[in-house]
């Protein structure tokens, strides 16, 4: 599995592929991605339950896809007993997904080979961003 980028939270930390510098689009989404590790860390637990709840949601309604190849891979080794527990592996897939969306959204917002969730779910996802932030307009 190839690796781009990595945080290190407890050290303040964010490491970045040097070979990066050479695709600007994709260095500023996945230095998003970064950042918003340290964001998720410091979210709070309803915020993280309702960001939860609206996966959730998206599963039920079918949705497929990701807006990156972290929460991808994550999502596609979940189970329904991984939703229902809230298991680690559930966990793990929510914090991908979460930067992988801030990527998405605050790195540029234009298509890329991994943005292959249904624009009706990204419409949800920033709607949910701008009514935790209030900080983007829809």
């Amino acid at each position: 599995m190839a690796v781009h980028a990595a945080s290190f939270l407890r050290r303040r930390e964010i490491v970045l592929e040097a070979q990066l510098l050479s695709t600007p689009g994709r260095l500023s989404r996945i230095f998003v991605h970064e950042v918003f590790h340290f964001a998720w860390l410091r979210l709070g637990n309803e915020k993280r339950h309702s960001y939860e709840a609206l996966l959730q949601s998206e599963i039920e309604r079918g949705a497929h896809g990701e807006l990156g190849w972290s929460a991808e891979s994550a999502k596609q080794n979940l189970t329904a007993s991984d939703r229902t527990n809230r298991s680690r592996k559930w966990r793990h897939y929510a914090c991908e997904s979460f930067c992988d969306t801030a990527g998405w959204a605050f790195g540029g917002r234009r298509r890329y080979a991994e943005m292959t969730l249904a624009g009706r779910f990204r419409k949800g996802r920033m709607r949910w961003l701008t009514s935790i932030a209030g900080i983007i307009k829809v």
